[in-house]
């Protein structure tokens, strides 16, 4: 099973969001292809409600804490409740990478 495919079910099981998208952008850095180490999430969930931003961080952290454990690099994070959702906020945008052979 795939990186992606784990932390979309341990999500999905931990925060039930009511949506949600997990980009990988691995191939935007200096990594084997495959490497499965650089995503951007955007998730949307109740649990969020009457959560900082910082909190609303950790429950995702938590959720995550054995992909961040085995070698998932990098997480950019837009968490949303359904309000904010609603009202028009988007996607976070991942800084560009400045490493490796890459870098541009």
């Amino acid at each position: 099973m795939s990186r992606a495919q784990r932390m979309t079910d341990q999500l999905q099981s931990e925060i039930g969001p009511t949506h949600m998208v997990l980009t990988d952008e691995s191939h935007q850095h200096s990594v084997p292809d495959g490497a499965e180490s650089h995503f951007n999430l955007l998730i949307v969930a109740a649990a969020f409600e009457g959560k900082r931003l910082v909190q609303r961080h950790q429950v995702v952290y938590r959720a995550l804490d054995a992909e961040l454990k085995g070698g998932l690099h990098a997480l950019t994070l837009k968490t949303l409740t359904p309000a904010e959702w609603q009202g028009g906020e988007g996607a976070a945008v991942s800084p560009k990478c400045r490493g490796g052979s890459k870098a541009g």
